[in-house]
């Protein structure tokens, strides 16, 4: 399957809508399979909304794969707001938001960098078959000896990390030993947000990124 750099995004995307949550308003986009067998619910990160690239991605081309995506935008992202709220507000707003859907298949849940904390942290409690964690923020970089490995290890569920080797919050080799039911994918040449190097002669990983990603999907529902 090829996955060009600028292809365009589904228009079947049947359902965008706003859901409350006990925060305000959080923001859902779904990209539905026609037979799903799986359904990835995806968060952003502090930085971006739901239109991040790699989320982009994974919505676009996941769902002719089989798997329903749906991608929640965070209450203070949808009010207007610059700055996003403290760790408890992002799980509670998130956890209302996942509630309301609808399962008609094996759930995972997963997100980007703050996205990606927020998955780890609620992963047990929703009850999911497993967790994507897409540039997980292993440490910040402006204050390196404070790290966030005890979220990631704590995710209680089948987890795939994907790493840019760039990552200025942490590569792939910054990662301490991982338990068996954490697997790390690096993403060669690429920074925080998936962007390679102009000059790297690799172009765009997002086909890397959809067949890393559906492999272990597969992988994990079977289990």
């Amino acid at each position: 399957m090829k996955h060009p750099e600028h292809a365009v995004r589904q228009t079947e995307v049947l359902e965008r809508r706003l859901i409350d949550t006990r925060h305000g308003l959080a923001g859902l986009l779904h990209s539905p399979a026609r037979e799903p067998w799986a359904m990835l619910v995806l968060g952003h990160g502090a930085g971006g909304g739901a239109d991040a690239r790699d989320l982009t991605w994974l919505a676009t081309d996941l769902p002719p794969l089989g798997i329903d995506v749906v991608r929640i935008e965070q209450p203070w992202r949808v009010a207007g707001k610059r700055v996003a709220q403290r760790a408890a507000v992002l799980d509670e707003g998130w956890l209302d938001a996942v509630a309301q859907l609808p399962r008609s298949a094996a759930v995972i849940v997963g997100g980007r960098s703050s996205g990606a904390r927020v998955a780890c942290r609620t992963a047990t409690s929703i009850g999911a078959a497993g967790c994507l964690a897409l540039a997980f923020p292993l440490r910040p970089p402006w204050r390196p000896e404070q790290t966030r490995w005890p979220e990631l290890h704590a995710s209680g569920v089948p987890t795939l990390v994907v790493q840019g080797d760039r990552d200025q919050f942490g590569a792939a080799t910054d990662f301490p030993e991982l338990p068996a039911s954490i697997r790390i994918t690096s993403l060669a040449d690429a920074d925080h947000e998936f962007v390679r190097l102009k000059g790297s002669g690799r172009g765009s990983p997002r086909g890397e990124l959809i067949d890393c990603v559906s492999a272990w999907l597969r992988e994990t529902v079977a289990t």
